[in-house]
């Protein structure tokens, strides 16, 4: 990890955490057009599962992606201790075909507006406690797995079976016991995600208000933009 001199002071952490096919990385988006100017960072904690290419492939389809244990979030929270230090981070790039992390990683930069998003973001205290703001993505469990299903089978390969299967034993299980009970640690709850302009107005809002204060109150001019994104869960 390195040290920029570009940004002496640390980024505002964002939170945002809902079910699978929430809409979380959209609203991360949206909130990124309307700052202008901000560079911008997303951590998918997606990209921290475990790396598991020392067990056979039948086992892997058998572990439980959505539980906690299935995350290296302690890789993680030292990613985001460092973004917020200033420094650089090299992210994992997780293969979702073969259940296991490629041998190439993705560089992120430190940046204004650090997103870290996941279902169980919100779920881990050491993350929290890392995070300026913390956002829930409330959207209808009928919407979310249709999002689920329309992704998984044209991007992943999976069969509807599959999929529907999954849901049921693991994902919609998962969801009640660890993804749903985390919005009580949620400063926003967001219905309708993205949609929802007065959240994401809200949002902006809060940002530039950690900001300037970061700045002693000035009204600082905010850099060229230089957007650091990294692949959509």
């Amino acid at each position: 990890m390195s040290r920029p001199d570009a940004h002496p002071l640390p980024p505002v952490v964002i939170g945002i955490a809902g079910g699978s096919g929430s809409g979380k990385t959209t609203v991360a988006e949206r909130v990124r057009e309307q700052a202008p100017g901000r560079t911008v960072a997303i951590l998918h904690h997606d990209s921290y599962y475990r790396d598991n290419s020392h067990l056979p492939p039948a086992e892997r389809t058998q572990i439980n992606y959505d539980h906690p244990q299935a995350f290296e979030t302690e890789l993680l929270v030292r990613h985001l201790e460092a973004l917020r230090a200033g420094e650089t981070v090299d992210v994992p790039v997780y293969d979702y075909a073969t259940h296991s992390r490629t041998a190439v990683t993705r560089r992120v930069e430190p940046a204004d507006i650090v997103f870290v998003e996941g279902i169980l973001v919100l779920e881990n205290e050491a993350l929290r406690e890392l995070m300026d703001i913390r956002l829930y993505v409330d959207v209808d469990a009928d919407e979310r797995l249709i999002r689920r299903l329309t992704r998984d089978i044209s991007e992943r390969g999976r069969s509807l079976e599959s999929v529907v299967r999954q849901y049921r034993e693991v994902v919609r299980p998962m969801h009640l016991q660890f993804c749903e009970p985390s919005k009580r640690h949620a400063h926003l709850i967001i219905p309708e995600g993205g949609h929802n302009r007065v959240a994401i107005d809200l949002i902006v809002s809060k940002i530039n208000e950690i900001l300037r204060a970061r700045h002693g109150g000035r009204e600082e001019r905010p850099a060229a933009v230089a957007e650091v994104n990294g692949d959509t869960p």
